[in-house]
């Protein structure tokens, strides 16, 4: 059983990890930011980078002392499961509730662009942003944005104005993140368009994303 346990475990290391944000849009791509915002991106990517190899190797940890410490079949399938469940919520497969914060972007002109949202779900993930939902979309480790300013879309789904963001973590973090100067509020502004941010103790999230099996990448080793 403790093998199975073990099995488990490294193939939701394998699953949860896989990692590629897509931001690409016919005529708006990366070509055409500057090289603050460029360096805001790039800054946010190795954050996340940073953070997901800090994870993978919490697991790792787990891993090796259930299989060294001769645990036993239950506490293992206690761990595997309770490991489950946390990746569930960051696969964004089950829904989430908990302290966070609201935006609600007013964009009239359709000024803001499918680089926007990927900024600020970068920004709101730095902040420790544990679950993300724009619109109707669940945002996961694989979303992408797509479309022009006028026709946003994100995983092919289209994204209504006014937009709004709910985002689970600490919020007096996560509503600090958004206002650093030259970050999300001022970008938004900027562009002409409106943003309201608003915290809260509970916030429920409910959009799913559905599960997609790797096809390339396996669990090492």
């Amino acid at each position: 059983m403790t093998a199975v346990v073990a099995f488990v475990l490294v193939a939701l290391l394998g699953f949860g990890f896989v990692t590629q944000l897509r931001s690409t849009a016919a005529g708006d791509n990366l070509e055409a930011l500057r090289s603050d915002d460029l360096v805001q991106i790039l800054d946010g990517l190795q954050q996340r980078e940073d953070d997901l190899n800090a994870e993978i190797r919490t697991q790792e940890v787990t891993l090796q002392g259930l299989l060294a410490g001769g645990a036993s079949s239950g506490e293992a399938l206690a761990e595997a499961r309770k490991q489950a469940s946390e990746l569930e919520i960051i696969n964004g497969v089950a829904p989430a509730t908990g302290p966070g914060i609201t935006l609600r972007i007013g964009d009239p002109a359709r000024a803001v662009s499918p680089e926007f949202l990927l900024d600020t779900v970068q920004e709101l993930r730095n902040a420790g942003a544990e679950a993300i939902q724009i619109g109707s979309v669940r945002i996961g480790v694989d979303s992408a944005f797509v479309g022009a300013a006028a026709s946003l879309q994100i995983d092919g789904k289209p994204i209504n104005r006014p937009i709004s963001v709910k985002a689970i973590g600490e919020p007096a973090t996560l509503a600090a993140a958004m206002s650093i100067p030259g970050g999300v509020v001022d970008s938004v502004r900027r562009v002409g368009a409106t943003i309201d941010v608003g915290q809260s103790r509970s916030i429920s999230i409910t959009a799913l994303r559905t599960p997609r099996a790797p096809i390339y990448a396996r669990p090492a080793g």
